[in-house]
């Protein structure tokens, strides 16, 4: 059943991958349609989340963000499709970046980067990066239930020298690059909620207490990996640029948490700049009401 799944569906997104972006943006109005008005996907967790974090803003002002964020999300949707045909020269157009000098003098400086980012913008395209660097790029993924798209994710995001490793490979793979004295870099989306019961840190996220990850930060320590911020702006449709930002040259100097901290303040930043380009539907503060009692 998942190779026929695949073999059906699979020359579908190819057909839509090689749209002009004209195109492709008009098919995007259509799937705009269809998950806001008629399916109505996650809606609700969406006003939910909007409420609880812009309690001052107006039920008019919560619908424009609303609709606003679902024409962005399909817009990434098709972004991710796009991914599969788009030329390097193409994809450079529309993801560019401010200050990859940054990046390059952390190289230079046989600096290993923990490169974290927040489910903002579009994060989707950031593998370009690595076109721009000689060292060994490793972002951290979900696995694919159905195998055949899952390898179809890896060969999508290969194509620039960026290798996927799920969660449970990520310490081993970057101990072992450590080890061999390579030099790596190593994506994190790190604003997603973990389980409540195995926390290790709990602070206010957009005015809310919530538990944060923290493994982008204790990697980078046990891995001597300097942190390295990136935040994605949306100029126009299908066109973004990305700034870095050092969190922690040396993360050992600073306390536990404290890089964390800062990551979190930089993602609440540029959420209270254009909150339409955050990814609402997922449920980021479902475990507010669990604090624990000895948290400070």
């Amino acid at each position: 059943m998942q190779f026929l799944a695949y073999i059906l569906i699979y020359p579908i997104l190819w057909l839509i991958s090689i749209l002009p972006f004209k195109l492709l943006y008009l098919f995007s109005d259509g799937i705009y349609v269809l998950i806001y008005h008629i399916i109505g996907y996650r809606r609700k967790t969406v006003n939910e989340n909007l409420h609880l974090v812009f309690p001052d803003k107006s039920e008019k002002e919560i619908k424009t963000i609303t609709k606003k964020f679902y024409h962005h999300l399909c817009d990434m949707v098709v972004e991710s499709i796009k991914s599969m045909t788009i030329s390097e020269a193409e994809m450079k157009k529309h993801f560019t970046f401010s200050n990859i000098e940054l990046i390059q003098q952390l190289e230079k400086e046989n600096r290993s980067i923990a490169l974290m980012c927040a489910h903002y913008g579009s994060w989707e395209w950031i593998f370009i990066l690595q076109t721009y660097m000689n060292v060994k790029g490793y972002a951290i993924y979900k696995r694919l239930a159905n195998k055949y798209f899952d390898r179809l994710v890896k060969r999508i995001r290969a194509k620039y020298n960026s290798h996927l490793i799920t969660t449970k490979e990520t310490i081993s793979v970057l101990m072992d690059a450590k080890e061999k004295g390579e030099v790596s870099v190593c994506g994190f989306a790190s604003d997603q909620s973990p389980k409540h019961d195995k926390a290790f840190h709990w602070t206010k996220f957009m005015g809310i207490t919530v538990p944060v990850h923290t493994g982008a930060e204790m990697i980078a320590k046990k891995t001597d990996m300097s942190v390295v911020f990136f935040g994605v702006k949306k100029l126009k449709r299908g066109f973004y640029e990305t700034t870095f930002k050092t969190l922690a040259y040396n993360p050992m100097d600073y306390p536990d948490y404290e890089i964390t901290d800062q990551f979190l303040k930089l993602v609440e930043e540029q959420i209270y700049e254009a909150p339409e380009y955050y990814l609402w539907t997922h449920k980021r503060w479902k475990h507010r009401d669990k604090v624990p009692e000895n948290y400070t």
